[in-house]
């Protein structure tokens, strides 16, 4: 039957498997609004567009599917962006659509103009394109969807005239078959022969690996292998297994790990700046480097061997090629090694970690976990070994402050009914998107909000007087966060030790709604 087009794009995105879309409403994209409930879609009404687009980045990490945000023109989409650049960094599925005007060219001075809007957005995403007829919007939807299906990640965003939106439309063309993505045996064999000959191998497995724990659990098993992990790798090797080092890719001494393997597999990882904040990994033995994306295995690391595949269909079929073997890594020394690593981090930012374990000690298993631009998270990144992966979430790439909150609401949205979901946050980070605890308390979310207040800048701080640089602008007068949660309708504790903060967490996570947290430095005593 055909009906407006905004009312025929809910229909399509449900029949995609989009059960919950982001966003707020205008006079510009309210046409996007006529169908969404009669299309059996559950609308989450975020207190800013920012907010909108970071609780769609939680969701699409806490799913595997893509998170949806609906925004209007000009100002709808800039403040969108920021979490566009974030999604586009760490390769979070996405898709942004928003309104735009008829005419920009031959009319000035109409409400949310923008000079180029379409063109605005694509610095921040894989594509932005804007559909000029019934027959582009459902393309660009499909087109979307099958890239997301095929394993592109990343944001896209499709801006539909205002018109366009209003116009009556047919109705769109059944979902496409997901297609299947395959890869060679060439590069399995070669790897197998390259392992055969290893006494030493060292496997790293990232963010991409994460649907591949089960796989490399086997592999590591079989090749007497050591293994590491980036951030957002963590959990595809838990802490049991023997020759793990963690996540300490950051570490300086990293490298000298790296050095001592005669032959080193990166598997579902970019290596990039924010994972080893150095300039190389640091191997001097072959490197072999799995990945979906052709640009991450044509990078400066310069792989000897870069193999285009899916890690889970690739290590599940290196291990069943693989034969047992032993390797020469010392596992004590190695032990040792991670243990001084630890020292480092505790040296480094006093305190914190005995604070992670205490939290640590209390979060279930199957708690998801958000976190910012914090210390606190910094430290947890490198001494909290996670059980499983996919289950802590950082904005890695593009660094933004005030992601957790909104993420960790857009997780515990998508996660209600089947696991719990934290965040963590820093004070000053907490400031960007106050106001989303709103929508925690209007949907009744458990969510656990720690807050880490330090009174400043800290990191800033550190790295100004690094730089013999007099710390300015670092301290802002912060408010009563307790009474300020209190009044949005939030539970709120401060625990004054150590000993307080387990039960404190437990309580929080069987609230009938979301529990700031509150810690400060004095905790630790």
């Amino acid at each position: 039957m055909d009906r407006p087009l905004g009312v025929q794009i809910s229909h399509m995105l449900k029949a995609r498997g989009v059960d919950v879309i982001f966003g707020i409403p205008g006079v510009h994209n309210q046409e996007m609004y006529r169908g969404i409930e009669e299309a059996g879609i559950t609308h989450v009404l975020a207190r800013h567009e920012q907010g909108a687009g970071f609780m769609a980045d939680g969701y699409a990490r806490a799913t595997g599917k893509p998170g949806v945000a609906y925004v209007i023109t000009g100002p709808g989409l800039t403040n969108i962006m920021t979490p566009m650049g974030q999604a586009y960094s760490d390769r979070v599925p996405m898709l942004v659509i928003s309104s735009c005007l008829d005419e920009t060219v031959a009319r000035r001075g109409q409400l949310h103009q923008m000079k180029d809007q379409r063109a605005a957005a694509e610095t921040v995403c894989a594509w932005s394109e804007t559909a000029l007829s019934v027959a582009a919007a459902y393309e660009l939807i499909d087109r979307a969807f099958a890239e997301f299906a095929a394993g592109a990640s990343r944001p896209r965003h499709i801006t539909v005239p205002i018109h366009l939106l209003e116009a009556v439309a047919p109705p769109p063309p059944a979902p496409l078959t997901e297609p299947v993505v395959t890869h060679g045996a060439g590069g399995v064999r070669r790897v197998v022969t390259a392992l055969k000959g290893a006494r030493r191998p060292l496997f790293i497995f990232g963010g991409g690996a994460r649907h591949a724990a089960e796989a490399a659990a086997k592999l590591l098993a079989n090749t007497g292998a050591a293994s590491m992990t980036t951030y957002a790798g963590r959990g595809v090797v838990t802490a049991e297994t023997p020759l793990f080092l963690g996540a300490p890719l950051a570490r300086p001494g990293s490298a000298d790990v790296i050095a001592e393997a005669d032959l080193v597999i990166a598997v579902g990882t970019e290596l990039a700046e924010v994972d080893l904040w150095r300039h190389t990994l640091g191997h001097a033995a072959p490197l072999v480097r799995v990945d979906t994306d052709p640009e991450v295995l044509a990078d400066a690391q310069r792989a000897d061997l870069p193999i285009l595949a899916d890690a889970n269909a690739f290590l599940e079929t290196l291990a069943e090629e693989v034969t047992p073997q032993v390797s020469t890594w010392d596992g004590k020394a190695l032990t040792e090694t991670r243990a001084r690593w630890r020292a480092e981090v505790d040296a480094e930012r006093p305190g914190i970690v005995a604070v992670c374990d205490a939290l640590r000690a209390a979060t279930p298993d199957d708690a998801m976990i958000y976190s910012d631009m914090t210390q606190i998270a910094y430290v947890a990144k490198e001494v909290w070994d996670m059980g499983a992966p996919n289950m802590w979430h950082h904005p890695t790439g593009f660094g933004t402050l005030g992601y957790a909150t909104p993420a960790g609401i857009g997780g515990a949205v998508a996660r209600r009914g089947m696991g719990k979901t934290m965040v963590l946050i820093g004070d000053y980070g907490f400031h960007y998107t106050l106001p989303e605890l709103g929508v925690a308390v209007e949907l009744e979310l458990p969510l656990p909000i720690v807050l880490w207040d330090n009174g400043k800048l800290k990191e800033i701080e550190e790295s100004m007087v690094r730089g013999q640089i007099a710390p300015n602008a670092v301290v802002a007068r912060n408010p009563d966060f307790v009474a300020v949660a209190r009044a949005f309708g939030a539970g709120a504790v401060a625990p004054k030790s150590l000993s307080e903060i387990g039960p404190a967490l437990t309580g929080a996570f069987a609230a009938k709604g979301p529990t700031l947290i509150y810690l400060t430095p004095e905790v630790v005593g």
